[in-house]
């Protein structure tokens, strides 16, 4: 059994990574793993109005992932795919390399946002934090998807 984790951050390309993440396991007659992190809350300064609310916003945060990996993991279920979810903080590129270690991944399934070079620069780009250490193949989702591409059955057909 394949196991296939899909790093999920619920932006627009969410729902493409997971269906590529579900056409995979249907192929190999695999598992997914979905996979969301948020990141801890960034004090900018001790006297920062919104300093009291910084635990409220997390916990609310953290419970909306939890709703939207519950959905995910039902849609997934219901088209008689093996799923599992896991939701984890801290920082994206070395926690989406960790479980994919911890739960000997044979793919990974993620989006890429697209952003400029220069954003990449200043802020990085987990996509390609995740590409440069990987140690199984990953699979990159793109925002927009381009005209003539194979369908999911096709790219995945096994002969």
């Amino acid at each position: 059994m394949k196991t296939i984790l899909a790093p999920i951050d619920f932006s627009r390309v969410t729902d493409a990574v997971v269906d590529e993440a579900a056409a995979l396991a249907h192929a190999f007659q695999g598992r997914v793993v979905l996979l969301t992190i948020t990141q801890p809350a960034l004090m900018l300064s001790e006297y920062a109005p919104v300093a009291d609310n910084v635990a409220e916003i997390a916990a609310a945060g953290e419970k909306n992932a939890a709703r939207q990996l519950a959905q995910f993991e039902a849609k997934l279920a219901a088209h008689a795919i093996s799923v599992e979810s896991v939701q984890l903080t801290g920082m994206p590129t070395t926690l989406i390399l960790e479980q994919a270690e911890k739960i000997s991944a044979d793919y990974i399934v993620m989006g890429s946002h697209g952003h400029t070079a220069l954003y990449d620069l200043i802020v990085g780009s987990t996509t390609h934090g995740v590409l440069l250490r990987a140690q199984c193949p990953v699979i990159i989702v793109p925002t927009v998807k381009a005209k003539g591409l194979k369908t999911r059955e096709e790219r995945y057909a096994v002969v």
